[in-house]
């Protein structure tokens, strides 16, 4: 596995060296620069081999928003933002975050970015078993909501945002639906149209709705239906591709 080169960008020195130690307490992660103000790495992220920055957003003269205007966007390495303040999470979200970490940043959410950062460099490609995130932070109002992956019942786009229903209620997340899925257990999870996303377990019973389509229940009470095009990894999810009361247009089965 390659070494993730990061540059960290923070005012206080006790926080970069504290961000450091946990950074290269990863092991395959070496930081090449680190910058006390926004005009430092405005000027210095041009020259450092870095892949991504670990940016604070609260800086003097040049906050870490503004400091990522001045880079031209194809020499942007990946960005995560660090601060105290929740406040500005959807901001970093619209300036493509790949997360946003709240101080004092816990281990275990920093190994949870460095994998999500890998799985950017790399492209998209899927984690090995074990890698998927147990808990993901979600904008909640002013503050951001620390969501167990186990609790989301299902996840709906609309627009540029998702919505993710859990506990009777939906919080919006600015993500695109293939990148979202890249972060489920395909295990726990199942895609069944272009804008949805069903954790398996939460399904209750399924009919056919249509040619090559189906109605899904959840334990919940929530209602949604598939697309077309995702009826074999809805059925093999369920174990029910060779269903024959499904392969009609009526029929109702219990999971």
């Amino acid at each position: 596995m390659s070494r993730l080169r990061v540059a960290i960008v923070d005012d206080e020195p006790l926080a970069r060296a504290r961000l450091a130690r946990l950074l290269q307490a990863e092991g395959d992660v070496e930081v090449v620069a680190e910058y006390a103000d926004g005009l430092q790495a405005a000027s210095g992220l041009l020259q450092a081999a870095a892949d991504v920055a670990f940016v604070d957003v609260r800086m003097p003269h040049v906050d870490g928003f503004a400091m990522l205007e001045r880079l031209p966007a194809a020499r942007r390495p990946l960005v995560v933002f660090v601060t105290a303040y929740s406040a500005h999470a959807l901001q970093a979200f619209d300036a493509a975050a790949v997360d946003y970490l709240m101080k004092p940043v816990a281990p275990e959410r920093l190994r949870e970015a460095v994998a999500r950062l890998r799985l950017r460099l790399a492209g998209g490609a899927a984690p090995a078993s074990g890698d998927y995130p147990e808990r993901l932070a979600v904008p909640d109002g002013q503050r951001l909501r620390m969501v167990a992956v186990a609790d989301i019942e299902y996840v709906l786009a609309q627009g540029n945002y998702l919505e993710l229903h859990l506990d009777g209620r939906a919080l919006l997340l600015r993500e695109t639906m293939a990148a979202f899925a890249q972060r489920l257990d395909p295990r726990r999870f199942v895609r069944i149209h272009r804008s949805r996303i069903v954790r398996i377990d939460a399904i209750e019973q399924i009919e056919a709705w249509g040619a090559a389509q189906y109605w899904l229940r959840l334990r919940s009470g929530a209602c949604v239906t598939s697309g077309r095009s995702y009826r074999d990894q809805l059925r093999q999810a369920l174990g029910i591709s060779r269903a024959p009361h499904l392969r009609g247009g009526e029929g109702l089965h219990t999971v």
